[in-house]
């Protein structure tokens, strides 16, 4: 990932081994995000970052996770975004 002066760090909470990818909400300011994908050998971070990547439609190597590999609570960097704009763009489509 590119390093630039405007980049987004959201926080997420992810939830693997879900029926489907989806976004569920923002609260506290954490994004809760479920992934279809189980947490083994990096497959659901993979899954995640791809998910965001078709919901901002942004290339990968715009976004990354900077913490939280091996854990639930990460912090994503998106790469020249704003987080409010990143953070609007991924809940314009969320489910209800």
């Amino acid at each position: 990932m590119s390093i630039t002066k405007d980049k987004a760090r959201i926080l997420v909470q992810v939830y693997p081994n879900a029926t489907g990818n989806e976004i569920t909400g923002l609260i506290n300011g954490v994004l809760r995000v479920k992934i279809s994908a189980p947490p083994v050998k990096g497959k659901a971070n993979k899954e995640l970052l791809a998910f965001l990547c078709q919901r901002l439609t942004l290339s990968k190597d715009r976004i990354g996770i900077i913490k939280g590999h091996t854990n639930r609570n990460k912090i994503i960097a998106i790469d020249g975004m704003t987080k409010e704009s990143a953070i609007k763009l991924l809940l314009s489509g969320q489910r209800i």
